[in-house]
């Protein structure tokens, strides 16, 4: 049998506050000895448990590609539930195209203020939608909720595909807006639920890897119907919204539910079957299998602790916490992350891709098209190596060396659209650099703060407050998406330059935060992590967490996997 390797990993030297009151000397003597024990268990996977006798992490089988085969399962539920990423993608590619489709602007003529609104609207019902779903998240199943929010997202795209005036088509954008808000934040959730500790970061890779992809695909798609003849040139590429939301309505009825929800309402043996399906083992062996039953008490524990800490998720008490002195510093980093995503300019490019393009001196409605197309499959490329570094340079300096580039290439294009925004013909190498420097930029956010504004936001808050600073941090995005979809038409309309100045601005402003605000994340634990933030409160969330895993039975479970021929040597 072949076994996932884990590495033991050294306790601090540092002196620490004391949380182990009540556990097992027999246990702590074994694993300071052996500085920690490796343990294999019968139905395949591995447990290691640090010499502190508390730390611990364990795997069901390997990581990386041969992981995802392993856990084909669970791979596939993960990869479905994306679904929602993709219609989240698609809508922002595919409204790029329809805004310079000749058809539709001989129907319905708009002004800059009016193209801002038709695309902002969506953000702005997506940040009800959003909202709705964190506060209403527990309260229902995670798949029944998934499958209305797919309903009113298909509601949307129908209004939108058969829309006879302009207003039709606004209403359908804020309504299908709703359901992308509401996916957006049920999607990630039901996915980090159902993933194996080993994938989880492979796995929730794979939602924005399908929002990038929704992109590439809709905007090439709007590309392909553009000389259709009538309004089926956008009709066509509006209703085949259709087909991600259906997909996921029908998926809703196979998906297995989310064990974490079922451990929170209290059907432990549910939860306990579930696990065993999404881990591809049978009902007899999950009873046995000490990785499951470790599993579901992580999250009996996880559950009881955010219980403590709140009963009501509604509370305007517990969300005013958030603005307390010992959480405000991470409730800011959460709030300015999201708005230095947004207010990079990213969206602009992605929502009005042509009209920027033609600013910086490109002719010809093919030539603009792919150019503008070009900038979503760069971001699409940019996720992997993303993927591949997160980790292992850490959060801070991909956020300060992407701001830094990210600044260059837009103060680069301002001052080219400045210089030779009159006579672009005359200039074509300009021109050319300057769909240059977008290509950089594009590149440097898929790097940057791209996938970081989605993984900061839970690695500062504790995990009593985790689920509600995500929450406040995916309001800010969709705030700030809104007022970039409202006022980029306006500003282009009075000065491309100074638009992609403001950008350069913000670009810069971003590199200043994250060079002398930001804390570095990766791989710190919470001890240090409240060190930075000035507050104790991952220490006292630490402390809760030991004593559930005594009264729940965590610890006496690890001591019984370990051989008791080696606990008799203690002895």
């Amino acid at each position: 049998m072949t076994h996932h390797d884990y590495t033991v990993l050294p306790t601090s030297s540092e002196p620490r506050e004391d949380v182990s009151e009540g556990a097992d000397p027999i246990l702590e003597s074994l694993l300071r000895d052996n500085k920690g024990v490796t343990l294999y268990t019968p139905h395949g996977g591995s447990l290691v448990v640090h010499e502190d006798g508390h730390a611990y992490n364990f795997s069901y089988g390997p990581s990386g590609i041969s992981g995802l085969v392993h856990n084909r399962y669970a791979v596939a539920c993960a990869a479905f539930a994306g679904i929602g990423g993709v219609s989240f993608g698609y809508d922002q590619g595919v409204i790029s195209n329809v805004l310079v489709m000749k058809d539709f602007l001989a129907r319905w003529p708009i002004g800059p203020w009016e193209k801002g609104l038709m695309t902002a609207v969506l953000e702005l019902g997506a940040l009800f939608g959003a909202i709705t779903s964190g506060i209403l998240a527990d309260k229902y199943c995670r798949r029944q909720s998934i499958f209305f929010a797919s309903i009113i997202f298909c509601l949307g795209s129908g209004l939108q595909c058969g829309a006879q005036s302009l207003n039709d088509l606004i209403i359908g954008r804020a309504i299908g807006g709703f359901g992308v808000g509401a996916l957006s934040m049920l999607s990630p959730l039901y996915m980090a639920e159902i993933s194996p500790p080993e994938l989880r970061g492979s796995l929730m890779a794979l939602e924005q890897l399908a929002i990038v992809l929704g992109v590439v695909f809709g905007f090439w798609t709007g590309f392909l119907t553009r000389h259709i003849a009538g309004s089926a040139s956008w009709r066509i590429p509006l209703a085949l919204q259709f087909l991600p939301g259906i997909s996921l309505c029908l998926g809703c009825f196979v998906l297995p539910p989310s064990p974490r929800l079922l451990v929170l309402r209290g059907r432990i043996d549910d939860a306990r079957s579930t696990l065993a399906k999404l881990r591809l083992r049978t009902p007899d062996e999950a009873k046995e299998d000490p990785l499951i039953q470790l599993e579901l008490l992580e999250m009996q524990i996880n559950v009881a602790l955010v219980r403590q800490k709140s009963t009501d998720g509604l509370s305007r008490e517990t969300w005013a916490t958030l603005f307390g002195r010992e959480y405000v510093r991470r409730t800011l980093i959460g709030i300015m992350i999201m708005f230095f995503q947004q207010w990079s300019g990213i969206n602009a490019l992605l929502y009005y891709g042509p009209t920027l393009v033609e600013s910086i001196g490109m002719r010809g409605d093919t030539v603009t098209l792919l150019v503008s197309g070009g900038i979503g499959i760069i971001q699409f490329l940019a996720v992997f190596p993303a993927i591949i570094f997160l980790d292992r340079w850490g959060r801070k300096p991909l956020l300060k060396g992407g701001s830094a580039i990210m600044a260059v290439s837009h103060f680069m294009i301002a001052i080219l659209i400045h210089l030779f925004h009159d006579d672009w013909e005359s200039n074509t190498i300009a021109a050319w650099v300057a769909v240059f420097c977008t290509y950089i930029f594009t590149a440097a956010y898929g790097m940057s703060f791209g996938p970081i504004g989605w993984v900061l936001p839970s690695e500062v808050f504790p995990l009593s407050m985790r689920s509600k600073g995500v929450s406040l941090s995916t309001a800010s995005n969709w705030i700030n998406n809104f007022l970039i979809g409202l006022i980029t038409p306006p500003l282009m309309e009075m000065s491309s330059a100074a638009t992609f100045m403001i950008f350069a601005c913000a670009c810069f402003g971003a590199y200043l935060w994250s060079s002398y605000v930001v804390p570095e994340t990766a791989g710190v634990s919470l001890e240090e992590i409240d060190a930075v933030f000035g507050s104790a409160a991952g220490q006292e969330d630490r402390k809760r967490k030991c004593e559930l895993e005594r009264e729940l039975g965590l610890h006496d479970l690890i001591k019984g996997l370990i051989p008791s021929e080696a606990l008799d040597r203690q002895e």
